[in-house]
């Protein structure tokens, strides 16, 4: 996600945390373990992540759920800090401090490439994330046979369903292009000093527009719960105001989103999918 500030910063680009990502293989890894979840602080840098539609109902409920362009494709997300290199829902401790935590965060340090056709899927493992270890620390990846652990199985069901998720996420993001739907928007905010600083590159769904589709295409997107999607996406900008209680004594004093002014390396040898 792409975001231009008032001051010439822009938001986190979307390599956000992964940092050294290779395929995961047994001869590399086969003594490897990943001790995960103890601490978010690989994530306290970037201040929004993608999500997935199936996300919105837990994310709409404390997050800001915005699009995102990338090139000719439009993509959900949630805003997670009101300025570049921050996230307010983690501690200095490391600690996730809202209820939802994206599924975008927690796949990390795992990550799927594909092929240049999009057939063959290969799992990766960012070697840098602090989890990673080879002194037992954790779930091993590989049995002392070289087998696919059950800790393993699992991040693949995991990021296999991931993709398919991603794949229904991009269909309701195309309908709303098709239907021309989204609009360009940004959240404005007043620092206690009186600075003003805005945050913009996203867009949200034009009420107006919506209202005045037809009733059947309203009653198609009822049915694919892209209807009820949309709701919660609108009722989560809210969510910008509520932003304000989590930033630091010095933070902004208002917000509200207003219309906008006229993935991995190439798949290598590894597991499979």
């Amino acid at each position: 996600m792409r975001a231009a500030w008032n001051q010439g910063t822009e938001m986190t680009t979307q390599q956000l945390f992964y940092r050294s990502v290779v395929p995961v293989s047994a001869q590399r890894h086969g003594n490897w373990s990943v001790k995960s979840g103890d601490s978010f602080a690989f994530a306290a840098g970037v201040n929004s992540v993608p999500l997935t539609a199936v996300e919105f109902d837990p994310a709409s409920a404390e997050y800001p759920v915005v699009f995102a362009a990338s090139g000719d494709s439009v993509f959900p997300a949630a805003i997670l800090g009101a300025r570049p290199n921050e996230n307010l829902y983690v501690d200095g401790a490391g600690k996730w401090l809202g209820r939802y935590v994206p599924a975008f965060v927690r796949r990390y340090p795992f990550v799927f490439s594909q092929d240049e056709a999009g057939t063959t899927f290969t799992l990766n493992i960012d070697e840098s994330f602090a989890g990673c270890n080879q002194d037992g620390r954790g779930e091993r990846l590989f049995d002392a046979d070289g087998q696919q652990t059950q800790y393993l199985q699992g991040v693949l069901a995991f990021l296999q369903d991931y993709q398919a998720r991603i794949r229904r996420t991009r269909a309701y993001c195309d309908r709303l292009k098709e239907l021309n739907l989204l609009q360009p928007m940004q959240a404005q905010f007043t620092l206690a000093s009186g600075e003003q600083r805005s945050i913009a590159g996203f867009m949200a769904v034009d009420r107006q527009k919506l209202k005045a589709l037809p009733a059947d295409v309203l009653a198609d997107m009822m049915s694919k719960d892209e209807l009820e999607c949309t709701f919660l996406h609108l009722a989560s900008l809210r969510h910008f105001r509520d932003m304000l209680d989590r930033m630091p004594a010095a933070a902004a004093a208002a917000a509200a989103p207003q219309p906008a002014p006229a993935e991995p390396p190439p798949a290598e040898p590894g597991v499979v999918h």
